[in-house]
């Protein structure tokens, strides 16, 4: 009988796990060589509708703040409404480039959950329609189904409609 291969935990299936959230880690297959319509390939890969598949966005205030932002991966994030939700003048993405000294993570394995520090994080309303949303688990290849209110709850987040139509 084959032994089923032991998933190597990251620090947001940890942090998650140290908050009492339940969650179910589902992995795929990951070349590296998809960038655009990265989360949407996710969901695909994995089955899941791409509505309760949400993608991480982390964005700089005026200040020089960070607000993140999880929406679904076949929306965009509205600036200017995180940015009233956050209580901000105006956000702006933050460049590639700072994203892994910011948060720890990679583009396509940035997860809410585990950041070098916990920043505010807005939640796209559209979470409270379903039972189970798809985060990222932490790194390309690992998805992680969770329970929006509990994850919610677990980092503070707020919910607000964040989104607008998009590529």
């Amino acid at each position: 009988m084959a032994r089923r291969e032991k998933l190597a935990k990251t620090n947001a299936m940890r942090e998650l796990e140290r908050g009492g959230v339940a969650y179910q880690a589902q992995t795929y297959e990951d070349d590296g060589s998809i960038a655009t319509g990265y989360g949407l390939h996710v969901a695909e890969a994995l089955g899941e509708d791409p509505d309760t598949a949400f993608k991480t966005l982390v964005t700089v205030t005026p200040s020089g703040g960070h607000v993140v932002c999880c929406v679904p991966v076949g929306l965009e994030v509205d600036l200017k409404k995180a940015a009233a939700a956050a209580g901000e003048k105006s956000l702006s993405m933050l460049p590639m480039r700072d994203l892994e000294p910011t948060t720890g993570y990679i583009r396509g394995g940035c997860s809410p959950v585990g950041m070098k520090r916990q920043f505010p994080t807005i939640i796209d309303e559209t979470a409270t329609l379903f039972d189970e949303i798809g985060i990222s688990g932490g790194r390309r290849g690992l998805s992680l189904r969770v329970d929006p209110e509990a994850l919610a709850r677990f980092l503070g987040a707020t919910f607000a409609d964040i989104t607008r139509e998009g590529a």
